[in-house]
């Protein structure tokens, strides 16, 4: 009766567990949207890979034969343009496109609270269908003929801009006007006759998007996870791998002191769904438990001493065979190569530097066996794994790939240099394995956009979301991640674009600190042998074996000629004078065709802010790709340029400018003033185009 009982309970608490447990699940939100020129379409979107509950309701896209649609009262948009860095949409009416003989006439009308075509790049324009014009002495301009099925429109015209109060045009009759807005140009275009009702029609207008929920989601990209909506309770929701995350996000009230800053808080929706099942559980547990307390209880005091007898006579057995000596984890000293002990042993400690230890089996688990569809990347020291902890955060796992000194002491250094440093564009160290673990493994927070090299010339390079300001912003934050590394006496070693990791906002996490170094403060350089990616070390380490903050400096003018150029570091399959990008730079900038170097996407040919721009990061990156360390400017310094030209106040900031361009839009900036940079010696020798020292 006790066992058959025991079973009942056991069976019974099981299955109101499994149902306390039971919570909805939000599978393949890490997947993107991607309809022809439309690619790599994230939240609030959804569509084609994307499941509903992956973003907003307002925001469900199609794919027809290449063709992505938007749906909004029920209109049809073609999305010729999606760019989620500015927020914008390019939309042409489905039913106008190249049609200007609709078979239902509607207004166009987007939803306010997401969408507003309100703004300068558009005019409005009006169809003015079935108008009688017969015997009018004067007749309307722009007409055009309609004779759609089963209507009897023949006389039709458009009207660019609002419909004026003209008494010509009070007395033609129309049976139905259609309102759509234009592109700007489009519509000064059509009006000189230059384009075709049709032709402008086709080319769409600006929308812009937004999400209600942003700060929210923001909050929720922070934490490692992704955004998502549960219609259901009509409220966004945070997810964590497939499942909702143990936190929800709600906003502080309007006016509060924290209303800019979205709330942490425990999940009660998911404390109300699996505590009142748990509680059942308990319930019905305690009351099966009392029918065989009785039986089982007179079995134990039976057995409890004859078992105090064996646990007693076994314990004196283990402690005489057992030698006092015998040293912990033999066989893992067999395995791993020896270190030099540290203060706090990483292998026996739960913490070490504060971060968490984790244990192979746990991180094993984690990533699902390190399976390779969880692969994100490898680099030259290991691979890195997507993987979800038990607690719902999701990671990064790096996996170095030997478990030799020299990996071990490039392990070691990254825990400890990472541990002691705290800045909003550096990744986050969640942990790591114990030094004696089967293997070495480090647990990051994981970025979720990929890398810069990914978007600039990688799998990641079609998407067209770096634009020009998202570029140059990069390049800002970034600099300020060196900027704090230098002044907390490190140096990174291995600055480049495959370490420059991107949120879903595309901001700047730098990562891979396995080469890094603390710099002594009474030293002016380290004496150590050249390390780093081809491409970009330092040329004047890489001959003097010396190592210096400059050496950061040279990797990340390579940085900016790739963010300028969307070209990689070293490429065999350009011309050999070319395969450096570094060389092929300064050659580029010496020779005043920067034109050549730009990436044409980002339009420096047709727009001058972008080519102002764009020509103020390239003399920067001069400056910092100098062969000589003291011509370079420091981090501090070209953080400091890189936010003058970001607001374009140029004076304040005293940017010097190199004569890169003969064109007649950048001839002002030719005359630039003396940077205060002590280290900018001889100006005057490299501002009329010529760099003293300069590999060519």
């Amino acid at each position: 009766m006790s066992s058959s009982l025991s079973s009942l309970l056991i069976t019974f608490t099981a299955a109101l567990l499994a149902v306390a447990f039971s919570q909805p699940t939000y599978p393949n939100c890490n997947l993107t949207f991607s309809c022809g020129p439309i690619i790599n379409i994230t939240y609030p979107f959804t569509g084609g890979d994307r499941p509903a509950y992956c973003g907003l309701p307002h925001f469900a896209l199609t794919c027809r034969n290449n063709i992505t649609e938007l749906i909004q009262d029920s209109v049809a948009y073609r999305v010729l343009q999606l760019d989620q860095t500015q927020r914008t949409l390019i939309l042409s009416r489905s039913d106008l496109y190249n049609n200007t003989c609709p078979s239902e006439f509607h207004n166009t009308t987007l939803n306010s609270t997401f969408f507003s075509s309100d703004g300068p790049l558009n005019e409005a324009l009006t169809l003015f269908y079935g108008c009688n014009t017969s015997g009018m002495t004067v007749r309307p301009y722009n007409l055009f003929t309609c004779n759609t099925t089963g209507l009897n429109f023949t006389d039709a015209y458009h009207l660019i801009g609002p419909v004026p109060r003209d008494p010509i045009l009070s007395i033609v009759s129309c049976s139905m006007s259609v309102s759509v807005p234009v592109l700007r140009a489009a519509g000064n275009r059509l009006t000189n006759s230059q384009l075709s009702l049709g032709e402008a029609l086709m080319q769409g207008f600006s929308v812009n998007y937004s999400d209600p929920y942003q700060r929210l989601c923001s909050e929720c990209s922070r934490l490692g996870a992704q955004c998502g909506f549960d219609s259901v309770m009509g409220q966004p929701v945070c997810i964590c791998g497939d499942r909702p995350c143990p936190v929800s996000l709600t906003l502080p009230p309007e006016g509060s002191p924290n209303a800019t800053r979205p709330l942490l808080e425990n999940n009660s929706n998911l404390g109300r769904n699996i505590g009142l099942p748990i509680g059942g559980a308990v319930l019905a547990g305690v009351g099966l438990g009392w029918l065989i307390f009785y039986c089982r209880q007179r079995r134990k005091q039976r057995l409890a001493a004859q078992s105090a007898q064996a646990a007693s006579k076994e314990i004196s057995t283990e402690a005489s065979s057992k030698p006092l000596s015998t040293p912990p984890s033999t066989q893992f000293a067999k395995s791993i190569p020896s270190y030099p002990s540290s203060n706090s042993d990483l292998g026996r400690d739960s913490t070490y530097y504060g971060v968490q230890v984790f244990s192979y089996a746990e991180l094993e688990e984690a990533t699902d066996n390190f399976s390779t569809s969880r692969e994100l990347g490898d680099g030259g020291f290991g691979a890195v794994y997507y993987g979800v902890l038990p607690d719902g955060r999701v990671v990064a796992v790096k996996r170095l790939y030997e478990n030799n000194f020299k990996r071990v002491e490039q392990f070691m250094n990254e825990v400890g240099i990472l541990t002691r440093l705290r800045h909003q564009n550096l990744v986050t160290l969640y942990g790591c394995t114990s030094k004696r673990s089967r293997e070495l493994l480090l647990v990051y927070e994981y970025v979720p956009n990929g890398t810069v090299a990914d978007h600039l010339h990688g799998k990641r390079a079609n998407s067209g979301l770096l634009s020009w300001a998202v570029r140059l912003n990069i390049a800002i934050e970034t600099a300020e991640a060196l900027a704090y590394l230098h002044k907390s006496d490190i140096i990174h070693r291995d600055v480049k674009t495959n370490n420059i990791l991107l949120d879903n906002d595309f901001h700047v996490k730098v990562a891979d600190f396995g080469l890094s170094r603390l710099f002594p403060n009474d030293v002016t350089h380290v004496s150590t042998a050249p390390q780093g990616t081809p491409g970009y070390v330092d040329p004047e380490y890489y001959q003097c074996y010396q190592l210096t903050e400059k050496s950061d400096v040279y990797s990340f003018g390579v940085v900016l000629i790739e963010l300028i150029s969307s070209l990689q570091a070293v490429d065999t399959n350009r011309h050999r004078h070319d395969i450096n990008l570094a060389n092929m730079a300064i050659n580029k900038i010496q020779n005043h065709t920067l034109h050549e170097l730009v990436d044409s996407s980002l339009g420096f040919e047709t727009n001058s802010i972008v080519r102002r721009m764009a020509t103020l990061v390239a003399e920067l990156a001069f400056r910092c790709l100098q062969q000589e360390r003291d011509m370079r400017p420091s981090m501090e310094e070209v953080l400091e340029a890189l936010r003058g030209i970001q607001n374009e106040d140029l004076n304040a900031h005293k940017v010097e400018i190199v004569d890169i361009l003969v064109d007649e839009d950048t001839e002002p900036l030719k005359g630039g003033v003396t940077p205060p940079s002590p280290d900018s010696v001889s100006t005057e020798k490299w501002a009329s185009g010529s760099a003293p020292n300069s590999s060519g």
